[in-house]
This record gives C-alpha cells, structure tokens and sequence, in this order.
C-alpha cells in the first residue's frame, strides 16, 4: 500500500523517517560488522586491511547520504508536489555544478585516493606541509592529527605529493659525527656489535627487519666524520628505533673512549696580564 494511502501526510511521514532511521541502523551495524571481520583475518596483510576499513566507513558515509536525502524527499512528497522542486534543483544542481568545480575536484581526488590505496586511516603521511596520522578519509577530504595535537583537515583534490611514512616498512637514519683523531675502522666495528646486540634484544629485536646496517665515512665535515646507521623497521617503528639507537651510540662510545665532539669554547688565562710593547715585566718576588 502506498505511504500516500496511510491515514494522513503525517503518519506517512513518521513511516518514512522510521524507515530511514532503520536504514541507518543497519548501515551502522553493518559497518561494525564487516569491519570487525575485516580486523580478524589474519592472512590479510595490514596495509590492505586498512584499504579495505577506509572503504567501508567511505560507503558507510555514502549511503547514510542517499538515505537521508531520499527520505527527505519522500516527507516533502506527502505536503508538496515534488516534480517541480526536482526540476529545480536539477536546474540549480546544473548551475552549481559549474561553479563547484572545487568540490567534484575534491571528491573524484578522494575516490582515486582509496582506488589507488594511497594511504589509510592509521598511516602516517606527509601532504604538502602538513604531516600527522591519518584519523578519517572521506570523498571530499582527509583529516590529519599532528604530533602537537592539531587535527588538519586536507582537501583532496589539493593532495599532489603524499609521503607515506608507515607503509609495508619504514627505515631509521642515525647521522652523528666523530673526531678525525678517531680509528675509523675501530669505530666502525664497535657500532657493527651495537647493531647485532639490538637486532638480537628481546625487546627491540621484533621491531626490525634485519640487522642494522652500519655505513662510512658518510660525509667529511669541517670538525667531525659524519658515519650512519641504518635500520629497516616494522612499519611506524623507525622513531622508536632511531631514539634507541642514539642512545646506545652515547653508551658504546662512551665505553669505549671515543670522542663524539661537540661544540666548545676554549679560554686560555695568562697569570700577571698581558705584556705588550713597551711594557715592563713584573719583577718576581722573593
């Protein structure tokens, strides 16, 4: 029976809402459910699984969308002819869409960025100048909290470049100098033992993709010999790695009585002053 034939517009309308209320229950609870499926496969490989829990809170957004304008549709049927709102908003809709090309640039950016799976929710990107984790993808936008907080809200159809710092692996880069005075190859080998003692900790251990790997001379600066580590991690594990690493080269080189320079002022005092020309010196007591 049609909703038109229901008593009176109101009861109609209270039907439609209802429907529409259900409809979104389901969108939710479905979106609960997949994602909770998605969570637990264990075969799937993470960056696929977040591609996949982007797409089901993107369609999610998607439907609650057409349901809702549908509904309102419908409500405004049982007061008012709608054919010729329809035919307005198509002619509005027309002349909008010719000065909205921001926005369907937006949207068609957001659906190559979850085609292509360019990032996810969870990774770490950097767009442009703005870099964070990435907390919500939708068809028009991206939101990224940065590490003080700030939550970034990126169009996409403004996204060019993005650096993804958490995808499949990541690597931890630790540059510092030593004393041209040093034995290079002793140095050398002592951050070689640093590498296979953290590649072998229980703790840190899991969190590397193999043995770090210790390079130099990297660069030759005006008071210091530049040499790195280098170490490939689980994906999002570099800083922690990277602040580890630092720490124990201030430890190992400690012990062993290598010299990482600093900078440094250095005064020399002369007893009795300076004596210039012409000057007397002062006669030595006793």
């Amino acid at each position: 029976m049609p909703l038109n034939d229901v008593g009176s517009p109101w009861i109609a309308s209270l039907v439609s809402v209802a429907l529409a209320a259900l409809g979104i229950a389901t969108a939710e609870f479905l979106e609960r459910r997949i994602a909770r499926l998605i969570k637990n496969m264990e075969p799937l490989q993470e960056g696929r699984r977040k591609q996949l829990l982007t797409l089901v809170g993107t369609v999610r957004w998607v439907v609650v969308a057409v349901v809702v304008a549908s509904v309102t549709l419908m409500v405004l049927s049982h007061f008012v002819d709608v054919t010729p709102v329809l035919a307005s908003v198509g002619v509005i809709g027309l002349a909008l869409s010719l000065g909205a090309q921001t926005l369907i640039k937006d949207v068609l950016g957001g659906l190559f960025i979850l085609i292509e799976n360019q990032y996810a929710v969870g990774d770490v990107v950097e767009i442009g100048e703005v870099s964070g984790q990435v907390e919500r993808i939708t068809l028009r936008s991206t939101s990224i909290r940065d590490i003080d907080g700030s939550l970034h809200l990126v169009p996409n159809g403004d996204v060019r470049i993005v650096s993804n710092l958490t995808r499949e692996w990541s690597r931890a880069l630790v540059d510092f100098g030593v004393a041209y005075e040093e034995d290079l190859d002793e140095v050398l080998a002592v951050l070689r033992d640093l590498a296979e003692a953290l590649a072998a900790d229980e703790e840190f251990g899991p969190l590397l993709i193999g043995t770090p790997e210790v390079i130099g001379p990297v660069s030759l600066e005006d008071t210091t010999v530049v040499v790195r580590v280098m170490a490939t991690t689980k994906p999002g594990a570099q800083w922690t790695i990277g602040r580890v690493i630092q720490k124990r080269v201030l430890q190992v080189c400690d012990d062993a009585g290598i010299e990482l320079p600093y900078p440094r002022q250095e005064v020399l005092v002369r007893e009795g002053g300076f004596a210039g020309p012409g000057s007397v010196e002062p006669e030595p007591r006793g």
